[in-house]
């Protein structure tokens, strides 16, 4: 498909028809879609994500929170270029991107369908942060959320914060947990576990990491 007759569709069947929402600042936005012909297939801290049935090479990440931030992951793919380990930037228009789009589940919903997750996805992770920092990034917010397994592989599919200073530990204390607690005692025969225990346990991450910057 053509970049202009994708973009008409943005304008004429997305965007019209969808409404991002957000109940708290540390919750992923919330996707309402009345369109019939995209389908919402994530969301993040910051938007949502589309895909037309017509063409399944390309996804929409539609920005519902911080607009402003657009222009700097519009930065972040440029310096990426073009890396196994992630998508790679096709257009964008003042509200969202349009990107390679990379199929498969991400780690959180893994845990929760009972989805085994491999060590080669953790390993393929660890190796996109490594090229992230060869090319001046600092890969931050890398969690269960933004990281997508297909066959066996991994991904980051969201890169929208490795502009930022500092250092963000939710990689290195997922990959704590995978190897204390997951490959030992969950990965074997790896039952479904409830949303509802998965997400309380993420939020009880946030609000530790929370107190524990607060008490430093």
């Amino acid at each position: 498909m053509k970049i202009d007759k994708y973009i008409r569709l943005i304008g004429n069947e997305l965007l019209p028809n969808i409404q991002l929402s957000i109940e708290g600042p540390y919750d992923p936005i919330i996707v309402k879609n009345f369109s019939n012909t995209w389908k919402t297939i994530g969301s993040g801290n910051y938007a949502g994500v589309f895909l037309h049935q017509s063409n399944p090479k390309w996804v929409v990440k539609v920005y519902g929170r911080k607009p402003e931030e657009l222009t700097k992951e519009v930065e972040v793919y440029k310096k990426l270029g073009n890396h196994h380990s992630f998508s790679s930037l096709i257009d964008y228009g003042d509200n969202y991107l349009i990107l390679k789009r990379i199929d498969g589940i991400n780690l959180f919903d893994a845990v929760i369908k009972g989805i085994r997750i491999p060590e080669s996805v953790i390993k393929d992770v660890d190796e996109g942060i490594e090229y992230a920092r060869s090319v001046g990034l600092n890969p931050f917010d890398v969690h269960g959320r933004n990281v997508v397994m297909s066959d066996g592989r991994g991904y980051i599919v969201d890169v929208s914060d490795f502009y930022k200073q500092g250092k963000c530990r939710k990689w290195d204390d997922l990959k704590k947990a995978y190897y204390k607690i997951y490959i030992p005692f969950i990965q074997k025969y790896h039952p479904p576990i409830p949303f509802s225990v998965v997400n309380s346990v993420r939020k009880g991450y946030r609000l530790y990491r929370k107190i524990k910057k607060g008490n430093i």
